[in-house]
């Protein structure tokens, strides 16, 4: 696959995962598939604040970065996982030190 077209292939994943799970239309399922996918790229360049809800209901104000990680890539227990997932977004919070994730339905705002 070529390099250029992949990140067309990430956000149209991401927007089939969102459409299927929460049933909104397709317009709605694009827009934030490109906001998850602009979050991730403006992260591998620095820290970035974002909201998001919490599993249990609340929200969460994060600053996280993913520079310095490979891209579609977690860390799990010191194990690398490299297969990507759409349907969380991992992320480094910088305040607690250590990788966090949420899953992309439950994508706030980019501040």
């Amino acid at each position: 696959m070529e390099a250029k077209s992949n990140f067309r292939v990430r956000v149209m994943k991401y927007a089939h995962y969102l459409n299927k799970t929460t049933n909104d239309c397709w317009r709605v399922c694009i827009i934030k598939a490109w906001q998850l996918y602009r979050l991730a790229k403006r992260m591998r360049t620095g820290v970035v604040s974002f909201y998001y809800y919490k599993t249990d209901g609340s929200v969460r104000h994060a600053k996280g970065t993913l520079q310095n990680v490979p891209a579609g890539s977690t860390l799990k227990g010191g194990k690398r996982m490299t297969k990507p997932s759409y349907k969380t977004l991992a992320y480094f919070d910088v305040e607690k030190q250590s990788f966090r994730c949420f899953k992309v339905e439950n994508l706030i705002i980019v501040a």
